[in-house]
């Protein structure tokens, strides 16, 4: 039986893993994966790096930022690939933040029934179209352009 190479081009990671040759190249930018170069100047990427860009992958699925998942790979000891003890551990953390984006979805949904009737877009009271809105409370124009009235007039 023949051992497999332990080492892949590009090409060879784009075929095996579905991720294009520019993201590939942003990763790297990004220090999500890394490769060495051959003697003549190409990218050379250890077998490994399968597994991280399936992590990555899997993250993105969840809804993980690029940002998100390079702090979580950056626990890691340096240059391992995450486990299956890794993912568990790390998604656990992201589990409290998925549930507040499906709750916020959740909210949205539900109001959107009202909107769909009214079709308003109110930059005044539209939750759509003018979404936290703190200035609100403070009236039509510019109230922080506004002088200050002593006295409280």
């Amino acid at each position: 039986m023949e051992a497999l190479p332990q080492w892949l081009t590009i090409g060879e990671v784009a075929e095996r893993s579905g991720v294009p040759h520019t993201a590939l190249r942003f990763y790297e930018e990004k220090q999500l994966v890394f490769s060495e170069r051959s003697a003549g100047n190409q990218r050379r990427y250890h077998r490994s790096v399968l597994r991280r860009l399936a992590f990555i992958r899997a993250a993105q699925r969840v809804g993980l930022t690029l940002e998100d998942i390079q702090s979580a790979l950056a626990t890691l000891p340096e240059g391992r690939n995450p486990t299956k003890a890794d993912w568990a551990r790390l998604s656990s953390t992201w589990r409290e933040e998925l549930n507040a984006r499906i709750e916020a979805l959740q909210l949205l949904r539900d109001r959107l029934t009202g909107c769909i009737g009214c079709g308003c877009l109110s930059l005044r009271s539209c939750f759509l179209h003018n979404a936290d809105d703190a200035m609100a409370a403070y009236g039509p124009g510019s109230p922080r352009l506004k002088p200050q009235v002593e006295g409280g007039r």
